[in-house]
């Protein structure tokens, strides 16, 4: 690793760092989000650094005590919040099983096969699952309501990670070693590309009422408040002809094919 990298890496986590103290003390001290959602946003912002705290400060960060609901109310930042607790799950799932199994000296085809099913069981049954179990009052009912939304928004993450990670840890040696700091620097870079991948479709089952965004927590002394904000949830939830489910569930694997297929251009994907 040349010394211009190195430097730009070592800066990059100190910024990180900084980043983290913020956000972890201005989400326990000023800002009302909800358990999952905090630990989504520390995670986020922790794979992410000074990007996702920027991400932060414009989409959920009150600006004023009080004022939380009436900030995080316009679609697109409904829409980040549905992305964040999707990509906190998705790329938390492949970082840690892209650490574990380069122990095991597998083909990156195998690798990216164990990350996506990692992915995908973090992504539904902790952060999915978790976020929306006030609404459905059951913790299966929850994973069984949110399983179409995993599957799409985590196959448009895939779209933008996959290329990243397999293209950079081709060109850069030892970038594959979780013991090397380059190793979270590509996946630093794959999770922001994952986010600019599935943003469009998080955006528009938000806007269709398929998928609940960002939300406030609400205290318990205000209960009657928190009654009528979730049957507004349960109003705002829609569902689509199971034709057009299973369409949108194929183009999301279709538009992925052809991510890994654009991949295999630049850097090999075997399995063997």
């Amino acid at each position: 690793m040349n010394h211009y990298l190195e430097g730009a890496l070592i800066t990059w986590y100190l910024l990180t760092a900084g980043s983290m103290v913020f956000l972890i003390w201005d989400l326990f001290t000023n800002t009302p989000a909800g358990k999952v959602m905090k630990l989504a946003w520390v995670l986020v912002v922790f794979y992410t650094g000074p990007i996702g705290l920027f991400i932060y400060l414009l989409s959920c960060r009150q600006p004023l005590p009080g004022t939380h609901d009436e900030y995080i109310s316009p679609l697109w930042k409904q829409a980040t919040g549905s992305l964040l607790h999707c990509v906190a799950g998705d790329a938390t799932g492949i970082i840690l099983s892209a650490a574990i199994v380069y122990h095991f000296g597998l083909p990156n085809g195998i690798d990216l096969t164990i990350e996506y099913i990692s992915a995908f069981v973090v992504g539904l049954f902790v952060f999915q699952a978790l976020f929306m179990l006030s609404m459905y009052g059951n913790y299966w009912l929850a994973v069984s309501k949110t399983i179409f939304v995993e599957t799409v928004s985590m196959n448009m993450v895939m779209v933008g990670m996959i290329p990243t990670m397999v293209i950079l840890m081709h060109i850069l040696p030892g970038s594959d070693d979780p013991t090397q700091a380059l190793f979270w620097g590509v996946m630093s870079l794959a999770t922001m590309a994952g986010m600019i991948t599935t943003f469009p479709i998080n955006y528009w089952m938000v806007k269709r009422g398929l998928k609940h965004g960002m939300m406030t927590a609400i205290p318990k002394s205000k209960s009657k408040k928190s009654d009528d904000m979730s049957s507004k949830m349960e109003m705002k939830s829609a569902k689509l002809p199971p034709l057009h489910t299973l369409a949108i569930i194929v183009g999301t694997f279709a538009v992925l094919a052809l991510a890994i297929w654009i991949t295999t251009l630049f850097a090999p994907i075997t399995f063997g």
